[in-house]
């Protein structure tokens, strides 16, 4: 009986999640995915039908997947610009990732050893940034790196440089502005799990006779693999579609993928084919994130 009474809460609590990713995640990308084989022709509306009723067969236009692999006067496979896109963006978020661990990862061990009547001070110096537009952070960073901003004119002032130093609208400004936007992402999962971490095992270590790195190395750094793993997913996925920062702090040769999404579709209006760039980038995203989770999830569980 009690199992009976227990079991409708347990259902809602696990359907709840469930019916939010079913929302705002499944349906969507199916909205996306139907837009991504129609034929749009001169018309505004891309919601046109797929499917003809009269000889019950599927028109679907897979030229808006086609075009991004190859160009359309027969250019070579994989050489277009979408394909750049792609792995300009991978490659940014990428080294924005890394960025974020090297930076964030001293930061949510100094918060984890810290005392803990401070450590909530700390943390809510890590959460300001959320409580400011994050279109005005990304403009700060512009007066900030410009050629007559903060950085240049204090090393005019100091003698370091004779002319400004171009760095706004550079790989540079929009590593910075990603890196720095976030951060915070890397660093509350990583704090998570630090903070779980019994610092007891770094003095076994130390009265084994292992040296602080080697301690840190083989004890700690293992120890916040689950943290590491979710920070730098929360950091890379985002990263990859991102669309405000180069578009603000990049230059023209920065043009991410995200760029290009909205460029097709509101610039050239082809929704098709910037829902086809939108499903092919999701693709590259969840399906290695599910063969990963797929094997880790077999390698943790008992044999028996």
């Amino acid at each position: 009986m009690a199992y009976s009474l227990k079991a409708p809460g347990r259902r809602f609590v696990i359907g709840v999640p469930y019916t939010w990713l079913v929302v705002f995640f499944l349906l969507p990308f199916l909205i996306l995915l139907y837009i991504s084989f129609v034929d749009m022709g001169n018309d505004i509306s891309p919601f046109k039908p797929i499917w003809d009723s009269e000889t019950g067969l599927l028109h679907l236009k897979y030229d808006n997947y086609y075009t991004i692999f190859q160009s359309g006067d027969g250019g070579a496979l994989f050489q277009t610009l979408y394909i750049e896109a792609y792995l300009r963006s991978l490659w940014y978020a990428l080294c924005t990732a890394l960025l974020c661990l090297v930076i964030g990862y001293p930061f949510s061990y100094f918060i984890a050893r810290s005392a803990p009547s401070v450590r909530p001070a700390l943390l809510m110096m890590v959460m300001l940034p959320f409580w400011t537009s994050f279109l005005l952070r990304v403009y700060a960073w512009k007066g900030i790196l410009a050629d007559q901003g903060v950085v240049n004119q204090v090393l005019l002032a100091l003698g370091i440089i004779n002319e400004p130093i171009q760095m706004l609208y550079t790989d540079v400004s929009m590593l910075v502005g990603m890196t720095y936007v976030y951060l915070p992402f890397m660093v509350l999962p990583l704090y998570a799990n630090l903070v779980k971490m019994d610092f007891r095992l770094l003095e076994a270590a130390y009265d084994l006779g292992t040296s602080p790195f080697k301690a840190f190395w083989l004890v700690t750094v293992p120890l916040s693999k689950a943290g590491i793993i979710a920070g730098f997913m929360l950091v890379f996925i985002p990263c990859v579609g991102e669309f405000v920062i180069p578009s603000l702090l990049g230059g023209p040769e920065n043009i991410m993928i995200g760029r290009v999404v909205w460029d097709e579709m509101f610039t050239s209006n082809n929704w098709p084919r910037a829902s086809a760039l939108a499903v092919v980038m999701i693709g590259l995203i969840v399906v290695p994130l599910a063969i990963y989770y797929h094997f880790t999830g077999e390698a943790a569980e008992p044999k028996h």
